[in-house]
C-alpha cells in the first residue's frame, strides 16, 4: 500500500559580500588558479544536458509483461509514453502535457490502464488519473478542487477498482474510497475520524487502522465485530523506522519493518491479534530495505541492504541462485521498481555514479539483466565525476556514512583522493528523515564539473541506519545535526580536500534550513549559502504545516520542539536562523515556490524581510507556478543559472553563461540582483524584450 509521507519537508557587514562580487570573478583566489594549472580542465557540460529533462525516466515494464511505459519529453515537458516490450523506437505519447508534467505513474494490475497523479502548479493537492491503454481516453478520478488522492491500493482479485484516499469531507483525514476506474464513480469505504492510514488486505477489506497518539507513538488498531481494537502500540522512538508492509497471502498475518527491541529495522512477520513476531531479516549496522515480494502469493523474495550501496540478499531458497546472478550483473545502486505478476521479469533501476542511469529487465527465469533503456545517453561520453563512500567520525563518535565527489582536476585518477584542494560546496539532504545515496546525480555532476568537491552527509537524523542514530537527531535541529555537518567540513579540510575558507553550503528543504543556520549559527564557516525552500523561523513552519499532516503533528513536536508548551517554544526560537539573522555576514542566494504547502513562502519571506531591515544582502528568487521545489525543467534551469553565477562569484568556480536559460521561466528576483554579477543586467535585456 502506498502510504502518504506526512513528514517528508525532502523537510555582519557588506564587506564579505562585497568581496565576492565583481572583484571576485577578476582575480580568482589562489587556490583555484593553482588547480587550473595543475591539470587541464575537463570541457564545460552544459547546464541543460546535466539538470535538464532526461531522454527518457522512470520506466515500468506492464504486469502482464507485454508492454513498458515511461516519462519523456513532449515539446520539453515530461510525458507518459508506452511502447510494446523490446520495441521502445515505436513508443507513443499517451499525455500531452504542456505544464508541469507528470511526475509518477503506475500500472493497473490488468494492464489496461495507467495511473499517473498531478498537482496543481505545486500544491501537491495530488489528483489520480486513469489512461485507458486501448482508447486513450484519460480521466480525472479524483476531480475534486482542494482534494488530495492518497493510500492508493489495487488487488488482482477485484479488477477494474482502485482504492484511493480522499480529504474532501474534512482536510485534515483521507476518507477511504472504492473507485470505479472505468466510469470513476466511487463508493465510501470508510469514514476516517481521525486516522494516519489503514491497511486494506489483499482483497481490499480494511483490516488496521493507525493513530497517532499525545505522545508521539503510533497505535494499531485491528477490526473484528465492526469495532476498532487496539492490537499494539508503537513507541514514539520507533515510528518513523517500523511500518507494516503488507498482509500475508491468507490474510492472517501482516509483514513490517520493525525497530521495536532491536536498533536496526528488521524484516519481521506478526499473525493478526499476536504479539511476538518471528524476524525473517536483519542487519546489525543498517535497516532493512527495498523488501521485494512475490506478486501473487505476497511471501518475501529478497531484501536489501544499503549502507554504502545496496546489495540484495534471498529470503526464499527458490530465489538464492536468482539473486546471486542479479548482483554479479550490478556494479552500482539498483532497485527493483515493478514486477510482472508471475513474476518473470523484474524492472530494475541501476545506478553507477559516474554514467547515465539505465533501467534493465532481470528476467528471473534464465538470469539475464538486460537494458530497457539508458535515462541520458548522451552524458556517457562526458568528463564525469566518479562517488566515492566515505565514514566519517562525528566528535561524539557517530559514523556518518556520507558521499564525495571530486572534480577532475583534483582527482584525475577518480580515486577519491585529492592531489590538491579546491572549493567545495556542502550539499545538504532535506528531510531530514531521508539519506543520500550511492548514484549518479545530476547536481554533483554539475558542481565537480564547474571545479568544486562536493561532500553529502548522512548526517544524525537521516534515514537507513537504525533508531538510535535518527533519534540522536531529536531536538536538534540547529544543535548536533549542525554539529555534524561541522564535522564532515573539518574532515574533508584535514584531508586536503578544501581549505577552511573555500566551502559553500547548499541544500533543500532541510538542506535550506540547514543553510540558513550555517550562516546564522556558524557564520564564519562558509563562504555563502544556497538555500532553496528551507524554512527560516520553526515555530510558523509548524504552525503552517498542511492539514493533512494532522496524524504526524505530534512527531513534528517531539522531534523538533512543541509550541505549545514554554520550554518548546523557547527552543523553537532559539533554533530559528530568523532569531539570529543579525549575524549573517556571508552571501545568501534564496529560492521558494510561492505554492509550497510544505515551507510556505512566508519562510523565505521573512528572513529576506529581516535582512533587508539591516542592510545586509541577500539574493531572494521566487516561482509563481512551483511549490516544494522547482519540477518545470525551465524553472530549474533558470534558478541554477543564477546559482552557478552566484558560486563563481563566491568560490571562483567556472561559469556557463545564463544564455537563454530564463526562457519560458516563471523566475522573478524579488530583491538583491545586483548582488549577482550580470543578474541585473540578463533581467534588464529579458524584461526589454
Amino acid at each position: 500500500m502506498k502510504k502518504l509521507l506526512y513528514g517528508a519537508i525532502i523537510i555582519s557587514g557588506l564587506i564579505s559580500i562585497v568581496a565576492c562580487t565583481n572583484q571576485t570573478l577578476q582575480s580568482k583566489s589562489a587556490k583555484v588558479l593553482s588547480t587550473e594549472l595543475k591539470a587541464v580542465s575537463p570541457s564545460l557540460i552544459s547546464r541543460q544536458v546535466l539538470l535538464g529533462n532526461p531522454s527518457r525516466y522512470q520506466g515500468r515494464i506492464s504486469p502482464d509483461g507485454n508492454k513498458m511505459s515511461f516519462r519523456a519529453p513532449v515539446e520539453g515537458v515530461m510525458n507518459l509514453w508506452v511502447a510494446e516490450l523490446g520495441d521502445i523506437a515505436n513508443a507513443k505519447p499517451m499525455t500531452q502535457d504542456t505544464g508541469r508534467g507528470i511526475p509518477t505513474h503506475f500500472w493497473s494490475l490488468d494492464s489496461r490502464q495507467i495511473f499517473f497523479t498531478q498537482d496543481k502548479n505545486g500544491d501537491e493537492n495530488w489528483h489520480l488519473y486513469r489512461i485507458d491503454i486501448d482508447s486513450g481516453e484519460i480521466a480525472d478520478l479524483t476531480p475534486y478542487d482542494g482534494v488530495q488522492a492518497a493510500q492508493m491500493k489495487q488487488s488482482e482479485h477485484h479488477p477494474g477498482v482502485v482504492i484511493v484516499g480522499m480529504n474532501d469531507r474534512d482536510p485534515k483525514w483521507h476518507d477511504i474510497y472504492s473507485v470505479n476506474v472505468a466510469t470513476g464513480e466511487r463508493t465510501l469505504l470508510e469514514q476516517n475520524d481521525g486516522y494516519g492510514y489503514y491497511e486494506l488486505d489483499n482483497d481490499l477489506t480494511i483490516r488496521l487502522a493507525v493513530k497517532s497518539a499525545a505522545d508521539g507513538s503510533n497505535q494499531v488498531f485491528s477490526r473484528s465485530n465492526n469495532k476498532w481494537n487496539l492490537w499494539f502500540s508503537i513507541p514514539f522512538s520507533d515510528v518513523q523506522t517500523t511500518t507494516i508492509l503488507g498482509f500475508d497471502n491468507e490474510n492472517r498475518g501482516i509483514y513490517m519493518l520493525d525497530t521495536r527491541e532491536r536498533n536496526t529495522a528488521a524484516l519481521v512477520y506478526l499473525p493478526i491479534g499476536q504479539d511476538t513476531v518471528e524476524v525473517i531479516a536483519s542487519d546489525e549496522k543498517v535497516d532493512v530495505s527495498n523488501v521485494l515480494f512475490s506478486p501473487r502469493d505476497h511471501r518475501p523474495l529478497a531484501y536489501a541492504l544499503n549502507y554504502i550501496r545496496p546489495v540484495w540478499y534471498a529470503i526464499d531458497d527458490t530465489f538464492t541462485k536468482k539473486i546471486s546472478q542479479l548482483n554479479s550483473q550490478l556494479s552500482g545502486g539498483s532497485q527493483v521498481l515493478a514486477q510482472t505478476l508471475d513474476n518473470s521479469l523484474w524492472t530494475v533501476f541501476t545506478d553507477n555514479s559516474n554514467q547515465s542511469p539505465v533501467y534493465k529487465v532481470f528476467n528471473t527465469i534464465e538470469g539475464t539483466l538486460n537494458d530497457l533503456f539508458i535515462t541520458q545517453p548522451e552524458i556517457d561520453t562526458l568528463p564525469l565525476s566518479t562517488m566515492h563512500g566515505v565514514v566519517i567520525p562525528s566528535r561524539d563518535n557517530l559514523d556518518l556514512v556520507s558521499y564525495l565527489s571530486l572534480p577532475l582536476t583534483s582527482d584525475p585518477n577518480q580515486d577519491g583522493i585529492a592531489e590538491h584542494a579546491s572549493p567545495m560546496v556542502l550539499l545538504v539532504h532535506g528531510g531530514p528523515w531521508a539519506r543520500d545515496e550511492f548514484g549518479f546525480g545530476a547536481m554533483p555532476q554539475w558542481l565537480t564539473n564547474r571545479g568544486y568537491s562536493v561532500l553529502q552527509v548522512n548526517f544524525r537524523g537521516s534515514t537507513g541506519f537504525g533508531k538510535d542514530f535518527l533519534n540522536a537527531g531529536n531536538k536538534e535541529w540547529a544543535g548536533a545535526m549542525h554539529d555534524d555537518l561541522i564535522d564532515a567540513k573539518n574532515w574533508a579540510v584535514s584531508r586536503g580536500i578544501t581549505t577552511t575558507d573555500e566551502v559553500a553550503i547548499m541544500g533543500g528543504s532541510y538542506g535550506g534550513y540547514a543553510t540558513l543556520t550555517g550562516l546564522t549559527f556558524t557564520p564564519d564557516a562558509f563562504k555563502c549559502g544556497v538555500d532553496i525552500v528551507g524554512p527560516s523561523n520553526l515555530e510558523t513552519l509548524l504552525n503552517s504545516i498542511p492539514p493533512y499532516w494532522e496524524s504526524f503533528r505530534q512527531i513534528f513536536y517531539q522531534a523538533i520542539g512543541d509550541p505549545n508548551t514554554e520550554e518548546g517554544l523557547a527552543l523553537l526560537k532559539s533554533r530559528s536562523p530568523i532569531t539570529h539573522v543579525d549575524k549573517i555576514v556571508k552571501p545568501l542566494l534564496i529560492g521558494q515556490g510561492a505554492n509550497d504547502p510544505r515551507v510556505k513562502q512566508a519562510e523565505s519571506d521573512q528572513i529576506v524581510d529581516a535582512m533587508k531591515e539591516r542592510d545586509i544582502p541577500v539574493t531572494y528568487v521566487l516561482y509563481p507556478d512551483e511549490g516544494h521545489g522547482f519540477n518545470k525543467p525551465e524553472n530549474n534551469l533558470s534558478f541554477f543559472a543564477v546559482t552557478e553565477a552566484f558560486l563563481g562569484a563566491c568560490l571562483g568556480g567556472r561559469i556557463e553563461p545564463i544564455g537563454d536559460d530564463f526562457s519560458n521561466s516563471s523566475i522573478e528576483v524579488i530583491h538583491g540582483a545586483d548582488f549577482i554579477p550580470g543578474l541585473a543586467e540578463h533581467l534588464s535585456t529579458i524584461n526589454n524584450d
